[in-house]
């Protein structure tokens, strides 16, 4: 299906196995053909995870996602871990959340941007970054990551 994909230029081959599956990942990244990417790791949420998955070679681009794996600290770890391996680092969704702690992270290749996070981000959060140009800039004026929960507006999604 990789050869079929880059025929429709298609440079970004994400999770086309299990995560878990180090074995499919590695034979993939070895066979996919040149331009295309093969990336994994959104859902890891302890360090070891992306240890082992970089240690397989099993992706061109490791996914973490601050919100699973253990926050700031252990996404900032896990580009340490991308930069002892030489790879780049891609931070699944949430843009609001990865958005600052992106800028120190020396690997990041891109910040994931779906719609519906996004959306989700603005009604639950005053401060959440835009897209402008294709960049997402954080707001440095706004204390800490710039956020701040809309405790109202959040009540009427409580169970």
């Amino acid at each position: 299906m990789a050869e079929k994909f880059a025929l429709l230029d298609v440079a970004w081959f994400e999770e086309p196995v299990a995560g878990d599956d180090l074995e499919g990942l590695h034979l993939l990244r070895d066979r996919a053909p040149a331009g295309m990417d093969i990336a994994a790791g959104e859902y890891g949420y302890d360090l070891g995870y992306f240890y082992r998955m970089l240690d397989a070679e099993a992706v061109d681009v490791l996914q973490a996602d601050v919100t699973r794996c253990s926050g700031i600290t252990g996404f900032l770890q896990v580009a340490g871990l991308c930069e002892t391996y030489h790879l780049p680092l891609s931070a699944h969704c949430a843009p609001a959340q990865h958005a600052h702690v992106g800028c120190t992270a020396l690997p990041l290749k891109h910040i994931e941007y779906f719609h519906d996070h996004v959306r989700i981000e603005r009604m639950l959060f005053e401060g959440a970054p835009q897209v402008t140009n294709g960049e997402l800039h954080p707001d440095l004026s706004r204390p800490g990551c710039g956020l701040e929960f809309k405790r109202a507006d959040a009540l009427k999604f409580r169970l």
